[in-house]
């Protein structure tokens, strides 16, 4: 399965970096982390040695290889969560890398086996993270470290939001707004494989790798307002929200589905009036099943994974002011070059 694998020009990167931070317990192993202690834009983001964590019962402690960036890590850092997320705080909730230690009760896994899959808050860009043993499985084996963190939440996002959510079925016509990202990558293909018509919404630039990921049609969103598309859907998913959410329900045809995995804004009245469900977004806990499943689906050569550019830990600042500029192609990941 061949990987499309872009690098970023990191020459203009500024690097600050804290090693003599105090460390809250002395006697712990320390690592690498990239974390922040107040809210703000990407410059908030420290290069810190930081104690080690350990896991508590039912928690694996990995040597993470490489964690993916996600639209949730800045819309946290930013402040746009509210204050849910403590300060100090370690972003990252995709890893995979290595097991160090099973905690108790981590049944099923093993030091040194290879593990992707989601933190239960955050801590992924870090050379060390705890991981629920319910929310990881073992990595594809097809896929490098890098690819295979690049998988768990958007992967899973789209596959829960298509299949059960949505209730997408074989034939139907499926609209994916925001088609190049992280998620909507996966959705175009996800659709396809389920035996339905793929409408991918994007910039030009990506006509070409959106129809050989699976997209019959595709709409330049910078030509034709999503609004005035040709094509009417059973099925949109919105990748991308924002105020704006109204304008998809005119390219639904009535008594279709909308289903949001961004946050965004959808009149009531006017989906009533166009007889438009639209759904909620959904975070539900991943799950090892779960894993298991997209696992088998990359192994067997049935989804591949797009990676947009790769940094290492330390310019985690440029990985998610490129996440927050929503111009990517697949997804952003943050390799530990430490560890290679």
């Amino acid at each position: 399965m061949k990987i499309e694998r872009r690098e970023v020009d990191r020459t203009a990167a500024h690097i600050v970096e804290h090693t003599a931070d105090p460390i809250a317990d002395p006697a712990a192993n320390p690592m690498m982390a990239i974390r922040y202690h107040e809210r703000g834009g990407p410059e908030v983001l420290r290069y810190e040695r930081v104690p080690r964590p350990s896991p508590a019962a039912g928690e694996l402690l990995v040597r993470v290889r490489a964690s993916s960036v996600n639209p949730g890590d800045w819309q946290i850092r930013s402040g746009l969560a509210g204050d849910r997320f403590a300060l100090p705080y370690v972003p990252g909730w995709d890893i995979s890398g290595v097991v160090e230690q099973a905690g108790e009760g981590a049944a099923g896994f093993r030091e040194g086996e290879e593990v992707y899959g989601m933190t239960a808050s955050g801590g992924g860009h870090a050379e060390y993270a705890v991981i629920p043993a319910a929310q990881a499985a073992c990595k594809p084996k097809s896929l490098s470290h890098a690819e295979a963190a690049a998988v768990p939440m958007s992967a899973f996002t789209a596959w829960r939001a298509l299949l059960e959510q949505g209730a997408l079925r074989p034939g139907e016509t499926v609209l994916v707004n925001g088609a190049a990202g992280g998620v909507g990558h996966f959705a175009v293909q996800i659709a396809k494989r389920a035996g339905a018509k793929v409408v991918a919404v994007a910039s030009g630039r990506n006509e070409a790798w959106l129809r050989e990921l699976g997209a019959v049609e595709f709409l330049d969103y910078t030509e034709v307002p999503v609004d005035r598309s040709p094509w009417r859907a059973d099925l949109a998913l919105d990748a991308v929200g924002g105020p704006d959410g109204d304008r998809l329900l005119a390219a639904v045809k009535p008594g279709g589905r909308l289903v949001p995995v961004a946050f965004g804004v959808y009149s009531p009245d006017k989906a009533a009036a166009r007889s438009v469900a639209v759904g909620e977004v959904l975070m539900p806990p991943i799950s090892t099943d779960a894993l298991a499943r997209l696992a088998a689906e990359f192994d067997a050569g049935r989804l591949r994974v797009v990676l947009d550019s790769v940094y290492p830990l330390r310019d985690a600042y440029l990985a998610h002011e490129r996440s927050e500029g929503r111009r990517l192609r697949g997804k952003i990941v943050i390799e530990m070059e430490t560890l290679a």
